[in-house]
């Protein structure tokens, strides 16, 4: 009677282990990940995502299917908010936001924001932006027709467009104003990446600022010799990018110490330019094998073949990289910070 009563003890034990004591490979067999992107179909993060998903299957424990969803909205703010509080976190959720949403709470004082970029499952950033640049583009036919152009005290301004709230293409040119004093003029509020190429193409607007890997990949007759479309300057670089070389960047143009500062603090996330986070909590052996497969998969021969017609930079850096970088903006001084936000508040019309 003892022995049977141990053996049903022991089934007992067995069928109450929680589930995250199963091993990852079985676990992901026949299951599907669902990778999250905060952009629209079509934009640079879009590309990325589903360029990852085509071959992440292949080094997770188990071979899951792997599909991608757009949630676009507020700059990507939904999609962050989404994957911090509501998605699965059993290791069968990730996603892509933009590269500024550690930086935005880090700045704090957006109630929108409802989560700790400290406390993500940090996978790590397909790109450390070593072979892009984030550049201003500009219509040929525009009223101005160069950099000094909108340099001039009292010119017409440049008119670029840019997206929702907290989306990098707005905030780029709040800062682009403060630093170098350019006279820019924003229309806010277009849906997504490809709204805004179009509304190049209509005339709505003079242009955009954007990454060179998104151009490549959406509008690579932007690029041609005889191309209607021109370049101002570039952000996010320390130098200049090499298929630019003359075109300055945003720091050569600073006009003193303090201006510098500002533009190097609001570039330090182009680091982590395509970054990738799962939920909070987890399993760890999970979490492992999913930080494990993202940075071998950027490795895939057939992966970077595809990336190399597409014209998107694969240069990844993994989670460990991306909280060191995070804490760097953190430990930023306060007084910079605060100055940072209130920029961006500005630009938001906030009062």
């Amino acid at each position: 009677m003892k022995s049977i009563l141990k053996t049903a003890a022991a089934l007992l034990a067995l069928a109450a282990l929680p589930a995250q004591a199963q091993a990852p490979a079985d676990f992901y067999k026949g299951r599907t990940i669902q990778v999250i992107v905060g952009y629209g179909p079509g934009g640079g993060y879009d590309v990325y995502a589903r360029v990852l998903a085509r071959y992440f299957g292949k080094y997770m424990p188990g071979n899951p299917q792997v599909v991608v969803q757009n949630m676009p909205g507020a700059g990507s703010l939904v999609a962050a908010n989404y994957l911090y509080n509501v998605a699965a976190k059993d290791g069968t959720a990730f996603g892509a936001f933009a590269r500024n949403i550690p930086l935005i709470a880090v700045l704090g004082g957006n109630a929108s924001i409802k989560y700790d970029p400290r406390k993500y499952t940090w996978l790590g950033s397909a790109s450390s932006y070593e072979e892009d640049a984030y550049l201003m583009w500009v219509r040929k036919d525009a009223k101005v027709k160069s950099l000094a152009d909108i340099q001039k005290p009292g010119g017409d301004p440049v008119v670029l467009g840019g997206t929702g709230e907290g989306a990098t293409g707005n905030d780029v040119p709040i800062i682009l104003r403060e630093a170098l004093g350019l006279n820019i003029k924003q229309i806010v509020g277009y849906p997504d990446s490809n709204a805004l190429f179009l509304a190049i193409e209509r005339k709505e607007v003079d242009g955009r600022t954007t990454d060179l890997s998104s151009v490549r990949t959406n509008r690579p007759e932007y690029l041609k010799p005889d191309s209607y479309m021109t370049t101002f300057m570039q952000f996010g670089r320390a130098t200049r990018h090499p298929d630019f070389p003359n075109v300055p960047t945003a720091r050569e143009l600073a006009r003193d110490d303090k201006s510098r500062a500002l533009i190097e603090l609001t570039e330090l996330p182009y680091v982590l330019s395509r970054p990738y986070v799962a939920p909070p909590g987890v399993p760890a052996d999970r979490a492992a094998a999913l930080q494990k497969a993202f940075m071998d998969t950027w490795k895939d021969p057939e992966l970077l073949a595809e990336a190399e017609k597409l014209g998107i930079g694969i240069t990844p850096i993994d989670g460990k990289a991306v909280l060191a970088l995070i804490d760097k903006i953190a430990a930023t001084p306060q007084a910079q910070l605060d100055r940072v936000r209130a920029l961006l508040d500005e630009g938001k019309g906030a009062k």
